[in-house]
């Protein structure tokens, strides 16, 4: 066990967590109307409740087990076997346990971009809860577990697919699961509103910025000179992103925004998060100067041309992003074109099936869209009896 190690791994962890918590629920709740920010937070803490007891109950086990090439079993469920004392590489068990939790925290938050503003609250729960230990925790042992795709005696592709911190794990699985849940659930009822509050979002942009270094720098869950390079090279994608989206959307539309300055930061940090191992700074300027245009370009794609409403972008900025990192490292050098584009077809393809098989189960069990007056009134009030803000005052 090595004490600086350690050190980082307890920070980063609590930094990932706070991408969530309140770094996402402020990003999101921002972004929908007045009437719906509430349920937004709602749905946000309660993810990160849920997803923290399921971790523990079975998720890790699942992820991380020593079972075989599929799964990681049940032999760690509960953290059996595990105390303060057994150690993962150089840092406690326990401490891997939380960090890879706060991953598997924000990877179902994230899909909460895709409903917002329709969605049941029971349906939110149920999905969360068994995609996270159907979709994920396999997707996550297949390639940080040593299982499927990660190179190992029983792996799909001998060289393992490059994935630092979840361009495929997070981001690919979260955007397609995203974009199925807007197909199955459909648009919402009035499309045209603008956000509530854009100092929100930018609040909570600069939080999931900050949080981000927990994200890729801890991944190297080392205190050394892997860490400083990923949080370096995390922080140039973000930043030349924001700036290409703001410059491509002055080009195109005669202004710039906020929202769309730090949503370009948000596709920066996605882009970066599965190279943050492994390229450089002019690397990252790079794969960030593309992701900025080309995730705005997406989104308009996703809503303008497929009429598909993903409503807060999530497959756009974060599957979007998150695939086109996975395939730079190939395109760098960094990685084999066989495993990075074999890893985004398994996982994709299981990603498909299982959310559209979850989806249809769940939806027999509790309502997926709330009625067409609960939508109208606004989900903080119908769903959970409070307004975020006192219009009478």
């Amino acid at each position: 066990m090595n004490g600086a190690d350690t050190a980082w791994i307890i920070v980063a962890t609590a930094l990932v967590l706070f991408m969530t918590l309140p770094g996402l629920a402020l990003f999101y709740g921002g972004l929908v109307r007045a009437r719906n920010v509430l349920s937004v937070f709602m749905q946000c803490f309660s993810i990160a409740c849920l997803m923290s007891i399921l971790w523990l109950v079975a998720g890790y086990s699942i992820a991380f087990g020593d079972g075989n090439a599929y799964w990681g079993g049940l032999g760690k469920a509960f953290l059996n076997g595990v105390d303060a004392d057994t150690v993962s590489g150089t840092i406690p068990e326990v401490l891997f346990f939380a960090f890879q939790m706060t991953f598997a925290i924000i990877t179902p938050a994230l899909i909460v971009g895709a409903y917002v503003e329709r969605i049941g609250f029971g349906f939110v729960m149920l999905f969360s809860a068994l995609w996270m230990l159907i979709c994920y925790a396999p997707v996550a042992h297949w390639i940080w577990g040593g299982g499927l795709l990660a190179g190992a005696e029983w792996s799909l592709f001998a060289d393992g697919v490059n994935d630092f911190a979840g361009g495929i794990v997070v981001h690919q699985t979260a955007g397609i699961a995203a974009l199925v849940l807007a197909v199955m659930l459909g648009p919402r009822s009035n499309k045209g509103v603008p956000p509530h509050n854009p100092g929100m979002v930018m609040i909570g942009a600069a939080m999931l910025w900050v949080g981000w270094f927990g994200f890729n720098g801890g991944s190297q869950l080392a205190a050394d000179g892997g860490a400083a390079m990923a949080l370096t090279v995390t922080h140039i994608s973000a930043a030349t992103a924001s700036l290409t989206w703001a410059g491509w959307e002055k080009i195109r539309y005669g202004k710039a925004s906020l929202v769309g300055l730090v949503t370009g930061t948000i596709a920066g940090l996605a882009s970066i998060t599965p190279a943050s191992g492994s390229v450089g700074p002019v690397e990252a300027l790079a794969i960030g100067a593309i992701a900025g245009v080309m995730c705005q370009e997406c989104c308009g794609l996703i809503k303008s041309a497929l009429k598909i409403d993903d409503t807060l972008d999530v497959f756009a900025v974060h599957g979007v992003g998150g695939m086109f990192g996975i395939l730079m490292l190939a395109v760098l050098g960094h990685a084999s074109w066989t495993a990075q584009v074999g890893g985004l077809a398994v996982v994709g393809l299981w990603t498909l099936i299982t959310t559209v098989a979850i989806i249809s189960v769940v939806r027999l069990i509790t309502p997926l869209r709330v009625s067409k007056e609960d939508e109208v009134a606004g989900l903080d009030l119908s769903a959970h009896g409070e307004r975020a803000y006192d219009m009478s005052s």
